[in-house]
């Protein structure tokens, strides 16, 4: 029997939750060992807990699904539904104790996010979407800003470093506020209509598998760097971008990222 988007919505966030709860035993731990992968980035086993308890999980719920993660790989196939795992998005926050990084899960079909969820543990909060479900912040419909230019827009990054100087000198020019509550937390923002932009330059597809569907169910634009609005998951690390807006300033935000 095929699973309905509200079975797999209320699953995902179910998922998400236990094992954002779950992270929790390890933050701020003085005594977590964190190691470094072959990318260079970190991972603690906060990060390989979470992502085993999903898969665990997945395989008895929904055995004949695809599962992709971020720290065990996996791969996503056409024809049915494939889950995208990011057990610690932010592990480098993680590892500093700010409490701003996020468990995410997405349901992708063969025509891309079908499902979406964003948790971040330590504020014991949540952002889902499903496709033609609309977006939710902890139970509650939830809407992007109706905020229409530059001026005084949240415009938020997970790191400023990836930007040309040019580009920033335009960005301030613009009249935003530069913030980097970034990662997952910058779309969760946008989401909720508590800021209007989120910029990732350089991502990988578990990073930004929910955020197509909460920002478009939440009734703003999700668009790579060049404005093409379709994620390529089967991208290699770190090869994809993506900016989130509330689809008002999204064109001027655009052309402002494209000044290089």
């Amino acid at each position: 029997m095929t699973p309905t988007i509200d079975s797999l919505l209320a699953d995902a966030c179910e998922l998400a939750e236990a094992a954002g709860s779950l992270t929790l035993e390890w933050f701020r731990r003085p005594d977590l060992e964190v190691t470094t992968k072959i990318d260079g980035t970190e991972v603690t086993v906060a990060d390989r807990a979470a992502e085993r308890f999903i898969r665990e999980e997945l395989a008895r719920r929904h055995p004949r699904h695809a599962v992709y993660g971020e720290e065990e790989g996996g791969a996503i196939t056409s024809g049915g539904f494939s889950w995208i795992i990011d057990p610690i998005d932010g592990t480098r926050g993680f590892v500093r104790g700010v409490p701003l990084y996020a468990t995410l899960l997405a349901v992708v079909d063969d025509d891309g996010p079908l499902v979406g969820v964003i948790h971040v543990p330590a504020l014991n909060s949540t952002i889902s979407a499903g496709r033609g479900a609309g977006c939710w912040l902890d139970g509650r419909p939830c809407s992007v800003s109706d905020r229409s230019g530059m001026t005084g827009s949240l415009v938020n990054t997970s790191s400023y470093e990836t930007m040309s100087n040019q580009t920033l000198l335009d960005l301030k020019a613009s009249g935003a506020m530069m913030r980097t509550w970034g990662d997952a937390y910058g779309y969760y923002l946008v989401a909720s209509g508590q800021a209007e932009a989120m910029i990732d330059p350089i991502c990988s597809p578990w990073d930004l598998a929910p955020m197509p569907v909460i920002i478009d169910e939440a009734g703003g634009k999700f668009t790579d760097l060049n404005g093409t609005p379709k994620l390529d998951l089967q991208a290699s690390t770190d090869s994809i971008s993506g900016v989130a807006s509330n689809a008002l300033i999204h064109d001027q935000l655009l052309d402002i990222l494209r000044d290089e």
